[in-house]
């Protein structure tokens, strides 16, 4: 194990380099695409495992690499194939017809859709259909050490993906032990979500996994139920828990969101948030790609590697006018790295740009 890479954060990159490398998708000829660090309002996910069908998947490619928001998703996926009224064309989205309107223009201008003006009506007509192409959302925690604070917080946000299903299923990812039971097994998890432990040291950078639990497929397609909120459970809490149910229409549309802002972000996109531009940053290859400090000689976490570092120093201009070592400094070169690296996740990106 690297200085450092003893952080949740470090886990999570490596988690995600697993998954990307050996997941076993329910079908044998679904394509994996692995993204980290997102959700919905209540919820945040670590990991998020998109099982895609190739063909789907391929020609979601021809929309580009941005993410389609739910305004965009209502416009392609709806788009008709010969020019027509777009109020026409349209279902009713339940909000005005002017932020549709805005929708209509956004997708034109990204190419996504056609639109004209005849007389005083807008009318438009699909590019291409807007393919189904993610199959299943696999939901994953990570958490390399299991403490009593971490494992109650754990219960309760399982506790949460069980109750809603909108991931087909939940897993926990923790560091495997040399004890004959993994501590997670020990604790008052739901029966309904999986286990993986995920050994890191002495494997040559590429994590191994092993299921130490199998989790059950969840129902998606089924009204969920969310909580809003529930007792604290001592002696002086009687109250009782506060809930509502949510359709499977939501759950399609969220599932759908989800899936965009997963094939858009991807897991490399870390470099975003971290200060790539300071001389002493460097990207450490040694199966996952980790943000390695050399002034501090250890991996780094997003929080640490910022502005405020009293470590950062700003890459002389000279590697960023004069194209060292080609276009720009380290820290452009690093960041042109991990997108060529997401890029090859999304089969006909190279295609259509």
């Amino acid at each position: 194990m690297l200085p450092g890479e003893d952080t949740e954060f470090a886990f999570e990159l490596r988690a995600c380099r697993w998954a990307e490398r050996a997941w076993e998708p329910a079908r044998d000829d679904s394509v994996v695409v692995v993204a980290r660090q997102l959700g919905i309002r209540d919820r945040r996910w670590d990991t998020l495992v998109l099982e895609c069908d190739p063909a789907g998947l391929r020609q979601r490619a021809r929309f580009g690499l941005d993410a389609l928001d739910s305004d965009l998703l209502h416009v392609v996926r709806h788009a008709p194939e010969d020019w027509t009224y777009y109020r026409d064309a349209l279902p009713h989205p339940g909000y005005p017809w002017r932020y549709v309107r805005e929708a209509l223009h956004r997708a034109a201008d990204r190419g996504v859709v056609e639109t004209r003006k005849t007389g005083n009506r807008i009318e438009c007509r699909r590019r291409w259909p807007y393919p189904d192409w993610c199959r299943r959302i696999v939901a994953i925690e990570n958490k390399p050490d299991l403490d009593a604070s971490a494992a109650d917080a754990l219960v309760t946000q399982l506790e949460y993906d069980v109750a809603l299903s909108l991931a087909d299923e939940a897993w926990v990812a923790t560091r495997a032990t040399d004890g004959a039971v993994e501590p997670v097994l020990l604790e008052d998890l739901p029966v309904e979500a999986g286990i993986v432990t995920l050994e890191t040291a002495d494997t040559g950078g590429v994590a191994t996994g092993s299921v130490a639990w199998h989790a059950r497929s969840l129902a998606v397609t089924d009204p969920g139920t969310r909580i809003l909120e529930r007792p604290d459970g001592d002696a002086f809490d009687a109250s009782a828990a506060r809930f509502e149910y949510v359709d499977s229409a939501w759950k399609a549309a969220k599932r759908r969101e989800i899936a965009e802002r997963a094939y858009a972000r991807g897991w490399r996109s870390y470099v975003e948030t971290m200060r790539p531009d300071c001389r002493h940053y460097r990207p450490r290859a040694d199966g996952a790609v980790l943000p390695w400090c050399d002034a501090k000689s250890r991996c780094q976490t997003a929080g640490e590697c910022s502005g405020a570092c009293p470590e950062f120093e700003p890459e002389p201009p000279a590697w960023r006018t004069r194209g060292w070592p080609i276009e720009g400094g380290p820290g452009a070169a690093t960041k042109r790295l991990l997108a060529r690296r997401r890029r090859r996740r999304r089969p006909g990106m190279d295609e259509v740009e």
